[in-house]
C-alpha cells in the first residue's frame, strides 16, 4: 500500500491526522540529518501496526512531501 503523507517538523507534539489525500504527520524532532525521517517511520509504523522495516520512504526523502510504502498492513490504531 502507497500513501501521501505531509510532514510537519518541530511539532509541540507526535500526532497523525488523516486527510482526504493522505496523512498529515506532526513530528516533535527537527528536519536535520534525516532526524524527522526516522520518527515519521517509527510513528507510521506503529500507527499501522507494523515493524519499521515494512514502512519505507519512496519519494520525498528531502521534502515535507513524501510517498511512503507500507507493507503487510493491518487496520491503524
Amino acid at each position: 500500500m502507497v500513501i501521501n503523507v505531509k510532514v510537519n517538523p518541530k511539532a509541540s507534539r507526535n500526532l497523525v491526522k488523516q486527510e482526504k489525500d493522505g496523512l498529515r504527520v506532526y513530528l516533535t524532532k527537527p528536519a536535520y540529518n534525516g532526524l524527522a525521517n526516522k520518527q515519521l517511520i517509527e510513528i507510521l509504523a506503529e500507527h499501522y501496526r507494523l515493524k519499521k522495516y515494512q514502512v519505507r520512504i519512496i519519494q520525498g526523502e528531502s521534502s515535507r512531501n513524501k510517498l511512503i510504502e507500507l507493507s503487510a498492513v493491518s487496520k491503524p490504531i
